[in-house]
């Protein structure tokens, strides 16, 4: 998947776990927290036996957006104790 694939793929996944967080997160930090949560939800998904993100389909949304949640409300988390 190229570069550019990725960064919509990143921007939507975030934005979508921004919204069920509740979150208002700007463009790159969507970008930057789908990407990372492609990521996490991969090493999720592989610690419960499944593939991570393979490619641009549904099941690979379905992971990075919950990967960005995870990291989403780790992030509320660690805010709300500082």
């Amino acid at each position: 998947m190229g570069i550019i694939a990725w960064i919509i793929f990143g921007a939507l996944a975030g934005w979508v776990a921004s919204v069920i967080t509740k979150r208002q997160e700007g463009l790159i930090v969507n970008i930057v927290v789908g990407i990372l949560g492609a990521v996490v939800g991969g090493f999720i998904m592989a610690f419960f036996g499944g593939a991570g993100v393979t490619g641009f389909d549904f099941t690979s949304f379905l992971v990075a957006v919950v990967g960005a949640v995870v990291l989403l409300v780790f992030i509320n988390l660690w805010q709300s104790f500082r």
